[in-house]
């Protein structure tokens, strides 16, 4: 059955497409398998490789969002030290990505003699070959505008070509086999999710951030909040130089029906809103809660928003931005 895919790989080669299967298994002997010690359990190397213009770029970009330390352009001759380096880092570097690619030049030559090593008989490894059509590769390099590696001085035509055939070894040891010609980025991001995804590195991260508008609004935030609708302790001599961490500030902030309404609608909003964007696969979700100068009411419905999701099991972070911009002389340090 391998031996039927390779070979039906190798003729699309030839004819210059890519396989009609976007997605292809070819190297099952090269996977960790059960009997393998602790320590092929733990460690989890992925080469990605294949045509320039294929995607190589934005599948790195996803499985660095997994938590893999992606390492780009290394050398052939160097994998096999890099990755024993790697699996006695104490457990440090457990999830590697290199991208191997014919930007190495000559030295490219060696990358397939490298991979039938004893060194690398002894790492298990997964191999992902990024491919797309001739006509995709054209367009992606007509949009961008850069040279092909192989044809700085001729046509993308050529350098694709050259490529093809530079390519033929590696692409026959391929793992997965994805073609992307007709991909959108989401559809891959969901198909790296898909075969490289972990329980840990799916959980899309949540930060939880007060701000005051008077410093200017957090340019990384997806959702802002405005809550100088809500009562402002600022007016009131006693709480004016106390944050709303303080139990007094934050009673007081609570106890207005306008207050708790607005929880009532935000807690709504969040358990309708975020499991969708975890669905749609996005790695964080900044929330920008704003007051005036962010000491009070920002303070206080940002602690509100963190205990929400973290009481729901999300990985969150709370963050005060501006708070100690202002005249604060009472704060409580929150556990977060």
């Amino acid at each position: 059955m391998a031996e039927e895919k390779r070979g039906a790989g190798e003729a699309a080669l030839k004819n210059k497409t890519p396989g009609a299967e976007h997605e292809t298994a070819m190297r099952a002997d090269k996977l960790p398998t059960e009997a393998a010690g602790e320590q092929e359990k733990d460690f989890r190397l992925v080469i990605v490789t294949g045509m320039s213009g294929g995607g190589k770029t934005q599948a790195c970009r996803y499985l660095e969002d997994l938590g893999y330390f992606c390492v780009d352009n290394l050398p052939p001759v160097f994998i096999p030290k890099f990755v024993e380096l790697c699996r006695h880092s104490g457990g440090h570097v457990g999830k590697v990505v290199l991208v191997v690619d014919t930007r190495s030049r000559v030295v490219f030559d060696t990358f397939v003699s490298v991979l039938d090593t004893r060194d690398m008989d002894d790492m298990p490894y997964e191999m992902r070959f990024m491919d797309a059509s001739d006509a995709a590769i054209i367009r992606r390099y007509k949009e961008t505008r850069r040279r092909h590696p192989l044809a700085p001085s001729s046509r993308i035509t050529d350098g694709i070509a050259k490529e093809r055939e530079r390519l033929a070894p590696v692409r026959a040891k391929a793992t997965y086999i994805v073609d992307t010609s007709d991909l959108r980025k989401a559809d891959l991001r969901d198909k790296i999710h898909r075969i490289f995804g972990t329980t840990e590195g799916e959980q899309m991260s949540i930060n939880v951030l007060s701000f005051g508008f008077k410093f200017g609004m957090p340019l990384d935030a997806d959702m802002v909040l405005d809550v100088r609708f809500l009562p402002n302790p600022f007016y009131i001599e006693s709480m004016r130089h106390k944050s709303g961490t303080v139990p007094e500030v934050a009673a007081y902030i609570q106890k207005w029906p306008v207050t708790q309404e607005f929880e009532k609608r935000l807690d709504a909003l969040l358990d309708f809103l975020v499991p969708q964007y975890v669905k749609e696969g996005k790695s964080q979700f900044v929330i920008a809660v704003g007051c005036t100068g962010g000491m009070h009411r920002s303070v206080f419905i940002a602690k509100h928003i963190f205990d929400r999701l973290s009481g729901r099991g999300y990985p969150v972070k709370l963050e005060h931005r501006d708070l100690m911009k202002n005249d604060v002389e009472e704060h409580v340090r929150e556990e977060c």
